[in-house]
């Protein structure tokens, strides 16, 4: 069991992490690390020594294994904790529950108390006064008209009530007698004894007959009640266990941090497997009176004891999703290596999920505002606090979502119009001749240095070949905007840098909202390894971004609701996958991230391209205050040197609709010129049309002095033959 610190986490595969089958689920597991290439651990056992005998007639005597005592919940400190932690809540709600009903209570036995002393009254009067006994005897008589045993009735009830009215009186008198000599002889104790006896009878006559003293406690969740019968009760009704067959469980129901777990074996001779249950998800849940984002389950593989029937289930005591989001450790790491596991999120029990980025590549989908572009940002981030690490971002929409990344980019491109494609692919064009150039290079290392043919950190540093991250997002703006000939080139070009330059240190993040076949091929889509999808509206949707067939397998992103904000399914192999809380960066922390990473090029020499020469950049970093609105105008003409108002405003509102969304050319004027921008002319002339514009040397012009560009750190170049 791994200690609870952040930086101790264990190197797991989601959907394939099980604890063994005779262990205890343990909740304290910290992380779960995303496939990363690392050496095989443990060290190999010496075998035992050989121990001379004497030969024997008959075998050893083998003691036999001594039986455990302690009860499943108590073998693993983790889940006796939460069992403990479980049963003081579940019995603290009951308390509260009846606390706060307290004063209802005391005025209900109070009524009760005062209700039993009116009727033992009232059936003391009733056995003094013998009426009950003898009114039906007299009443008969009367009717028949024997009035002879009438009167003798009547005689005969009224010595009776002479004989126990003397009789109740000498009880009385007793009584009262013994209890006030009680009283002066051992102290107020009997009275009150007395007291409190005569009170819980009186309560006791007059409790009612069917209605209970106190009534049930709150309701519960049924989750806080799992059992084996219930589960054996839904997967039957799911069709997945026999109607006169019972699942056999490994471990039984224990407490797993928020919720229950439990491993169990299907039946054998109903042919259904683990990933048959995994498939009815939903169904399972509803029989179980729970929400199907509550309910995990996956497979034991026979690393982890199992086999191909053995599953394992945890049941969330309620939406394991929602709350507070997470804040992303990277909002305040110093600087970070891209070549170590980066922190992403969070599963369901809260454990750390982590990502090997080397060697892979990602792509994110999503309906829009449910956190898909905050998840890509995350790697990028990662990355961002590497010096050595050189970012190539192409934004599709133009947005303000990267705008921050205009400080260290060393490739950026804003948009999707006609020059932003051409600057696109200018930059695919580029990326594949750095490949090549790569290529050259590891080919022509010795194999003490590049044993496997893929760049290390000792290479990356000797030969100048930094890691290089390719974000793109809303790729399906560039692709849709393109001719079929060029779009499929475009395609090829990016299946390349997903299937052969991860060896040569590149790492393709892209992103598109639905990536059908039109946005974004499947040639491209499934040959790209991490893939990460927020909520959709079906399941083909999710099988679009997650891979065909991973809905019937589970991971299936239309469970999640709109209140699912930053979650969504992970896959990461074949059949890994991982429902992931990702940690919360906003814009203006990820700018502050952005421009700590400015700051770190700077200091190592790896401020190269469009960053190095980035004027509102480098004025920020200097500590110069540069006006909003001419920040937005220089960035949104990012790589244009001259545009039309028109063009200008409708970018501008794009990226930032609440600040520009009433602009009008006569109000953008007059803040750039508030601003310092002396314009050289008023018309500019673009694609052969001269009409009211900007040029960028104007814009450019009306920054305040005081910042100095660094020295850009240019690249060594190699031809690729």
């Amino acid at each position: 069991m791994s200690t609870d610190h952040p930086d101790q986490n264990t190197t797991t595969q989601p959907g394939a992490e099980q604890p063994h089958p005779d262990a205890a689920p343990d909740s304290g597991q910290e992380g779960t690390v995303i496939p990363f290439p690392a050496p095989a651990g443990g060290q190999e056992q010496p075998a035992p020594e050989a121990v001379d005998r004497e030969p024997a007639d008959e075998p050893e005597y083998t003691r036999p294994p001594m039986p455990v005592v302690l009860p499943r919940w108590l073998r693993s400190r983790a889940t006796a904790l939460s069992t403990l932690r479980w049963a003081g809540e579940y019995a603290g709600r009951h308390v509260a529950f009846h606390a706060w009903r307290a004063p209802a209570y005391g005025l209900a036995l109070g009524w009760w108390t005062l209700r039993g002393v009116a009727r033992a009254i009232a059936a003391g009067v009733g056995w003094v006064s013998v009426r009950t006994e003898y009114h039906p005897l007299i009443t008969a008589a009367r009717e028949a008209k024997r009035w002879d045993l009438v009167r003798d009735l009547i005689a005969e009830r009224r010595a009776l009530a002479r004989i126990r009215i003397k009789t109740t009186a000498w009880l009385a008198v007793s009584g009262g007698s013994a209890a006030a000599a009680g009283i002066v002889l051992l102290g107020k104790v009997v009275g009150w004894a007395a007291l409190t006896g005569a009170g819980l009878g009186a309560l006791w006559l007059g409790r009612p007959r069917t209605t209970p003293v106190l009534p049930p406690g709150p309701a519960l969740p049924v989750a806080l009640e799992l059992s084996a019968d219930m589960l054996t009760d839904a997967l039957r009704a799911a069709g997945l266990v026999k109607a006169d067959a019972t699942p056999q469980l490994v471990t039984p129901p224990l407490r797993d941090g928020n919720g229950w777990a439990v491993t169990l074996d299907l039946p054998r001779g109903g042919g259904k497997t683990a990933a048959d249950v995994i498939a009815k998800r939903d169904t399972v849940a509803a029989e179980l009176g729970v929400d199907e984002i509550q309910v995990i389950m996956s497979r034991v593989r026979a690393a982890a004891g199992g086999h191909a029937g053995r599953l394992s289930v945890w049941v969330a005591d309620d939406d394991p999703y929602l709350g507070a989001p997470n804040p992303s450790p990277l909002s305040t790491a110093e600087q970070f290596s891209v070549w170590d596991p980066i922190p992403f999120g969070r599963d369901a029990r809260g454990r750390r999920i982590m990502l090997g980025l080397m060697w892979q590549s990602m792509f994110f989908g999503g309906l829009p505002r449910r956190g898909k572009t905050f998840a890509q940002r995350l790697p990028s981030a990662a990355g961002v606090l590497d010096p050595y690490v050189r970012h190539y971002v192409a934004d599709g929409k133009g947005g303000a979502d990267w705008r921050p990344m205009r400080g260290v980019a060393h490739r950026l491109v804003i948009g999707a119009e006609d020059e932003a494609i051409e600057r696109f692919l200018a930059m695919l064009d580029e990326l594949i001749t750095e490949m090549g150039r790569r290529f050259a290079v590891l080919g022509t290392l010795p194999t003490s240095v590049c044993p496997e043919g893929k760049l290390t950190p000792e290479i990356s540093r000797r030969h100048d070949m930094p890691v290089i991250f390719i974000t793109i997002d809303e790729l399906q703006e560039y692709l849709s905007a393109m001719p079929a000939p060029l779009k499929e080139e475009t395609v090829e070009k990016l299946a390349r840098l997903a299937r052969r330059a991860p060896a040569a240190g590149f790492i393709l993040n892209a992103a598109s909202q639905r990536p059908d076949a039109d946005s974004v091929p499947a040639k491209l889509r499934e040959i790209i390894t991490y893939r990460y999808c927020t909520q959709v509206v079906d399941r083909t949707s999710s099988d679009m971004v997650l891979g065909k067939g991973k809905a019937a397998q589970g991971a299936d992103a239309s469970i999640l609701s709109e209140d699912h904000k930053g979650v969504g399914v992970l896959v990461t192999g074949p059949g890994s996958f991982e429902i992931v809380r990702c940690d919360y960066m906003d814009l203006p922390t990820f700018a502050t991230v952005c421009a700590h990473g400015r700051a770190l090029r700077v200091a190592a020499g790896t401020l190269t391209g469009d960053a190095a020469s980035d004027t509102v950049a480098a004025a920020e970093a200097a500590g110069v205050q540069i006006p909003t609105v001419l920040a937005d105008v220089l960035y949104a003409m990012h790589g244009v040197e001259r545009m039309h108002t028109s063009t200008l405003l409708s970018r501008l509102v794009n990226m930032d609709e609440d600040s520009y969304g009433d602009y009008t050319p006569e109000r953008l004027a007059e803040e750039l010129e508030r601003a310092g921008v002396t314009r050289s002319g008023r018309q500019v002339k673009v694609d052969g049309i001269n009409l009211a514009g900007y040029r960028r040397a104007d814009l450019e012009a009306a920054i305040p002095t005081g910042a100095t560009l660094p020295t850009a750190h240019q690249p060594v170049t190699v031809s690729d033959g």
